[in-house]
């Protein structure tokens, strides 16, 4: 079994209309990706689909990806393209549930977001908002998860 250091959240950076994986599936392909971007996915309804075992290596966060597990919500940015959390409280539920339960599995594993992973430019300690490569997946994480 890998040794999982860390539970990556993202968002999927796309249309909270979306109903399959099948969009994102084609564009890992598209990407010569052979693994899958994440473990699970989060559909607005709460529905949960896995999309690869945790023993499989997926293709969230260049560097962290064999000791990560990566999770993503079905959203994440509004009309315009811009980012946004615009979980659904359905959603909400279904990562919280889904993150419990693989912090009981994982208990060492840290919850991040994928924008966690920023550099930090300023040397700080901090990684702000302006130094995010990403903002994905558009919330606060750590906070959000604190008590798991």
């Amino acid at each position: 079994m890998r040794n999982i250091k860390y539970l990556v959240v993202h968002c999927t950076a796309g249309s909270q209309l979306t109903t399959t994986t099948e969009k994102l599936k084609s564009h890992w392909r598209s990407l010569g990706w052979q693994a899958p971007g994440y473990h699970y996915v989060v559909f607005p309804s709460g529905h949960t689909v896995r999309l690869a075992e945790d023993r499989q290596v997926c293709n969230g966060v260049r560097g962290i990806n064999a000791e990560s597990i990566h999770v993503a919500y079905v959203g994440g940015i509004d009309h315009m393209g811009n980012p946004v959390d615009n979980r659904t409280e359905a959603q909400k539920a279904a990562l919280y549930f889904l993150l419990e339960q693989l912090k009981a599995r994982y208990p060492s594993a840290e919850p991040l977001g994928h924008r966690d992973f920023s550099p930090d430019l300023n040397g700080d300690g901090e990684i702000s908002e302006d130094e995010f490569i990403k903002h994905c997946p558009c919330f606060d994480v750590r906070q959000e998860y604190a008590g798991l």
